[in-house]
């Protein structure tokens, strides 16, 4: 009987006690308190505008070429009996510096002889006009009338005349003969390719060196039609002077790893669109490439070398 009780009132127990507890709970809670959301206002930062001019810049790439570039031949034949050093791949030369020289002595020789040559033919011409001289002078002691030709010797004298006068040829052609064994530069300038050294036999047209200039560098920039209304470029009319200069540019490249800068000028466009790019190409000249100028750290501005060019376009305002 008691077991009964017991598992009647044990449950009812525990319910008892865990509502007492949730009760207590709920009664010691701590108050909440309640406040209105603050609202943070955006940060924002103000300019002052003002009205000013903007110079477009149109950006492009190309690879620097010389402005000027030559084969160096002979125009004798004979053997090289001196090569300059600066003839080397590489090398710088001036204008007029001797770049190689052929053995001469052949030349001298035909020198001398041309000399003898017009000795000769103006002592036979110095003779003709003494003999018309005195035939003139009996013609007119014994002959009647006007003499002819035959008489004077006029026939013998233009001969006498033109023999002198091929002489004198022959001697002014082996005189830029004798100059020629000298081969000078065109230009200042630098050596590419050297194809030839000393002691080698030469003939006329033989390719000896090739040979570039240094007085400028230019760069081909290709540019898309879209771009071209930002640019005042140099254009070429037909029967019109050509126009002055173009735009500024500045040409920058990465070499030994740091960032160098060239200023140069557009000087030109070229005559055609590109038919595979549709691209129009203006030429970029840089004076003195070579030059150390106001960097002396900065490289010379070399044949071959790839850079940026940002052309300095129409100013909007």
């Amino acid at each position: 009987m008691i077991r009964k009780i017991l598992m009647v009132l044990l449950p009812l127990l525990v319910l008892a006690l865990g509502a007492w507890g949730s009760w207590k709970m709920i009664e010691s809670r701590p108050q909440v308190e309640t406040r209105s959301a603050e609202v943070v206002p955006p940060l924002i930062r103000t300019v002052t505008v003002a009205r000013e001019d903007v110079r477009f810049t149109v950006v492009t790439q190309g690879t620097v070429t010389p402005r000027t570039e030559s084969v160096l031949v002979p125009e004798i034949s004979g053997r090289l009996t001196f090569v300059s050093p600066s003839l080397q791949p590489g090398g710088f030369f001036e204008q007029e510096q001797v770049l190689a020289r052929i053995d001469p002595v052949d030349y001298e020789l035909s020198l001398v002889r041309s000399r003898a040559q017009v000795a000769q033919t103006r002592m036979l011409l110095e003779r003709e006009l003494a003999e018309r001289e005195v035939a003139r002078r009996e013609w007119e002691a014994l002959g009647q009338g006007e003499p002819t030709a035959l008489v004077t010797r006029e026939p013998q004298l233009a001969e006498a005349q033109a023999a002198l006068e091929a002489a004198q040829a022959t001697l002014a052609q082996a005189e830029r003969n004798l100059q020629r064994t000298e081969i000078r530069a065109p230009y200042a300038g630098r050596t590419r390719r050297k194809n030839v050294d000393i002691g080698q036999f030469v003939t006329v047209g033989t390719p000896l060196a090739t040979l570039y200039a240094v007085d400028y560098a230019e760069v081909r920039l290709p540019l898309p039609d879209s771009e071209l209304a930002y640019l005042n470029l140099p254009l070429d009319y037909r029967g019109e002077e050509r126009a002055e200069s173009g735009p500024r540019v500045e040409l920058t490249a990465d070499f030994a790893g740091r960032r160098h800068s060239w200023w140069g000028r557009i000087v030109r466009t070229e005559g055609e669109i590109d038919p595979q790019t549709r691209m129009v190409h203006a030429i970029a000249r840089v004076a003195d490439p070579y030059g150390r100028g106001s960097d002396p750290g900065r490289p010379p501005l070399s044949v071959g070398m790839f850079v940026e060019a940002a052309i300095q376009g129409r100013t909007a305002a």
